[in-house]
């Protein structure tokens, strides 16, 4: 899929070996730790598609203008905003720049090293006068410093003597005009595309305190309309044998510190450059600048190669406890391991803040937190990194105030977590895609039962996220409502039949909006209620004092959980006897199929190229909806009903989001199509690293490089965690010869081994640990693997199912089912035989 010539296969490292200006490469090489990010710009600064800084949470509201306005719609977008810029690090040899347009270009090679954490790129370039320069630099953001970025930059003259200046920068460019704000590259399909985020004409950096003192420049800021602060500082260090002066500029949206060396034939020079960002909802910008000084002086009593050294070690515990190792595909190994540095870049030191849809490495989705993060992103911090996760839940407790506030507005109890936010308010203005998701509550519900599960960690259940159990159940208690079948009205027994309902809602797929009893949806408040119930009386019977200070908080009624048990004992559950499956919703069935094999390319993704209502009216999914909940609630279903859904659905599904095809894998492994897996895997794997979906320029896809981590080993390893039992029953793909994945379980940490023969789970530290192997249990204990011989790696369906399945299909009305593509034209078509006069 990759263009190996410029992107060559290694394992460790993400290589580029030919100089492309696009924005693609911007995100693939883009640094951060989940605070602060540094996308792939070339130290020239000049071209890109977007010249970003990004920092988790820093952001700008506006007021949202809907064409006609209705209560309770969102009024106050959210963007997140590029901080100012301190990539730049320009190098001038005999007063002239190096422009990649013109120079003549002897190497070129820049790599992301997963293992340290280090971008490095080398370029050696020949002037017009027949100078050779070699230039090499280096950046990171640290993981263990969270406010710090390094860049280091050596250049050498290697064959004359010859001027060179370097001029370092910290540049305001999204205020900036001309210069400051670079000068774009062409994006690519250039258009109308909801992905993007929004463009802000008013001045956003408001100008605060800014000096220069020696080599230390400074600039603040104050966001206009979200009253965000926001600082850096610059700190530089030049090493050289040369001779050279330097000097500086400071104004409110420009800093530059610039060296003149006479430089030597072979006598390298050295810049370092130190910088710190901070940012706060309210705290002055001259403290901020205050905080990035006090950073920047415990760095340089440290030294550099310090910094260099603790993100090489820190990085080494990651992947001690995160690589998933595929034997004999390096190709697949690199990309897996480009992911899941992804997260960490994402989540790492996110610190209470939430991981947005695309991490810190670009403005897509105007940098909004979704229920991504809980469902696709947060088992792998739990399972792996599970301080992160419980960082992660933490932002969805500091956001319940405004998630109370939602729900009241919408005439429901407890909360409704956003659709869309940075700050904790709903941001999303199309409602029907947007906040009638309610299925958001639930996901953030099934997050924090699963970090409890596996993590052990009871007590920031009790402390903190009992409260997000509780008052999203109260949300599913009113906004769902009793129905008691007709027939049977007037029966003693009346209760016992009546069935719980969802009305009004959107699934997890975009493309079927506002309906009721979605099956997601009822499936995952279903979990919710339930969960909340076990978790109230848990806390009440075995831990009295922390029960009382809950009531206290949260106003709790005696009766109140007995409620939720009742509704998710009689939720209603859709399922179609005459086809055998489970509709997607109450009349998702009614609806007329759309023929997505006889589709053409040019109208992909349909969001793009059809009103919302045409594709609204087919059963067509923008992602997987029923198939996603026949996963995170498997053992609520039976690999016949699995089977006979997947089937039905795999054809409907177009792809259009990145979320869907890691899901798709996953169950494709489970019934047994063990090839459409595989392919399914590697959609997923190399939606960024090949640009499967046209927009990796906007930033990288942290969802899906979650779902990449899922895929592996919940699909291929065969890992589950239904009810707090851990359970694997694994996929190996043919062409495999070996998987193997760490995880963390109630604190002790374990090494899975799937080879075709047997599957080993050693214990490398902690206390012994219980599971099962497809229905036989085991416990491994420190020391004393458990190897279990397999027979097989489960069912094998050759193919892929398709449209033909609908040939003789009938609706529970006796209509028969048939596939056809929407009429595409400019004209009005005529329905009927005769022509009007």
């Amino acid at each position: 899929m990759i263009d190996r010539d410029r992107f060559p296969v290694d394992p460790w490292r993400l290589i580029e070996t030919r100089y492309t200006e696009d924005g693609v490469g911007e995100t693939l090489f883009g640094v951060g730790n989940g605070y602060l990010g540094l996308r792939g710009n070339h130290i020239e600064g000049r071209g890109a598609h977007e010249h970003g800084t990004f920092i988790n949470g820093l952001h700008e509201t506006w007021p949202i203008r809907h064409a006609e306005q209705a209560y309770g719609f969102a009024e106050v977008g959210q963007t997140i905003v590029n901080a100012p810029d301190a990539k730049v690090m320009r190098v001038y040899v005999d007063d002239e720049p190096i422009s990649f347009d013109d120079a003549d270009v002897r190497e070129y090679r820049r790599t992301l090293d997963m293992r340290t954490g280090v971008l490095e790129r080398v370029v050696v370039w020949e002037t017009p006068s027949g100078k050779r320069v070699r230039m090499r630099d280096e950046r990171i953001v640290s993981f263990a410093e969270r406010h710090l970025a390094v860049l280091r930059l050596e250049v050498v003259v290697e064959n004359s003597d010859a001027p060179v200046t370097i001029s370092c920068q910290l540049l305001n460019r999204q205020d900036g005009a001309g210069v400051y704000a670079g000068t774009p590259v062409e994006a690519q399909g250039a258009g109308f595309d909801p992905r993007k985020a929004e463009k802000i004409a008013d001045r956003v950096l408001q100008p605060a305190e800014h000096w220069q003192d020696g080599l230390r420049s400074a600039l603040s800021y104050r966001v206009a309309a979200s009253g965000m602060t926001v600082a850096v500082v610059a700190d530089h260090v030049i090493e050289t044998d040369n001779e050279y002066s330097a000097r500086t500029l400071i104004e409110a949206d420009i800093a530059k510190n610039v060296f003149r060396v006479q430089a030597k034939a072979g006598v390298p020079i050295t810049v370092t450059k130190l910088v710190s960002y901070h940012t706060s909802r309210g705290v002055p910008p001259r403290e901020l600048v205050d905080r990035c000084r006090r950073s920047l002086d415990r760095v340089v009593v440290e030294s550099v190669d310090v910094q260099f050294q603790r993100q090489a070690e820190w990085l080494a515990a990651f992947w001690e406890r995160s690589d998933v190792q595929i034997d004999g595909h390096d190709d697949l190994q690199q990309a897996t391991r480009w992911c899941l540095l992804q997260l960490a870049q994402a989540s790492a030191r996110a610190d209470g803040t939430g991981v947005a849809a695309k991490g810190v490495t670009g403005s897509g989705y105007s940098g909004h937190y979704f229920w991504d993060t809980e469902i696709y992103v947060l088992p792998f911090l739990t399972y792996t990194s599970p301080q992160w996760a419980r960082n992660a839940l933490r932002a969805r407790v500091l956001m319940l105030p405004a998630a109370r506030r939602r729900a009241a507005q919408l005439n429901e109890a407890g909360a409704l977590f956003p659709w869309r936010t940075i700050n904790g308010e709903e941001a999303s203005a199309y409602y029907a895609a947007g906040t009638a998701q309610y299925h958001i509550n639930a996901d953030v519900s099934f997050a924090l039962g699963k970090y409890v599960r596996a993590t052990g960690d009871e007590e920031f259940l009790r402390r903190e996220g009992a409260e997000i159990a509780i008052e999203t159940a109260r949300l599913w208690a009113t906004l769902g409502f009793w129905r008691t079948s007709r027939d049977v009205a007037n029966r003693a027994d009346a209760d016992r039949i009546s069935t719980f309902h969802i009305h009004g809602v959107t699934g997890p797929d975009e493309y079927t909006t506002v309906v009721n009893d979605n099956l997601y949806t009822n499936v995952m408040a279903r979990y919710n209620l339930r969960y909340a119930a076990k978790v109230v009386h848990e806390i009440a019977e075995g831990y009295p004092e922390d029960f009382a200070r809950l009531v206290e908080r949260t106003g709790l009624r005696p009766e109140e959980a007995d409620e939720w048990e009742r509704a998710s004992e009689a939720m209603f559950i859709p399922y179609s006897e005459a086809l055998g499956i489970h509709p997607q919703d109450s009349l998702f069935l009614e609806r007329e199929v759309w023929d997505l094999a006889h589709t053409p390319d040019s109208q992909r993704p349909l969001l793009l190229h059809f009103h919302p209502l045409v594709i609204y009216r087919f059963q067509v999914l923008k992602q997987a909806d029923v198939v996603l909940a026949l996963f995170l609630q498997g053992n609520h279903f039976t690999p016949e009903e699995k089977r006979a859904d997947f089937d039905y659905y795999d054809p409907l599904t177009t792809g259009d989001s990145t979320l869907s095809a890691v899901v798709q894998s996953i169950l494709a492994a489970e019934v047994g199509y063990q090839d459409l897996a595989l392919e399914y895997f590697s959609q997923s794997i190399f939606v960024d690293l090949h640009d499967l979906h046209h927009n990796a320029a906007d930033g990288v896809h942290v969802a899906s490089a979650g779902g990449v981590w899922t895929a592996l080993v919940s699909g291929f390893g065969g890992m589950r965690d239904y009810a707090g039992e851990l359970s694997f029953d694994p996929r190996l793909p043919a062409s495999w010869p070996r998987l193997s994945y760490p995880l963390q379980w109630q604190g002790s940490s374990l090494l899975v081994t799937v080879t075709r023969d047997a599957l080993t789970v050693e214990v490398r530290s902690g206390e012994p640990v219980p599971f099962t192997v497809r229905g036989d249990a085991y416990i491994a204990t420190a020391g004393s693997p458990v190897i279990v011989e397999l027979a097989d790696q489960g069912p094998v369906i050759p193919g892929r199912p398709s449209l033909r399945q609908f040939e003789d299909a009938l609706r529970e009305d006796g209509t028969p089912l048939s596939a056809s593509v929407p009429v595409i034209t400019t004209a009005i078509p005529i329905i009927g035989s005769d022509p009007i006069d």
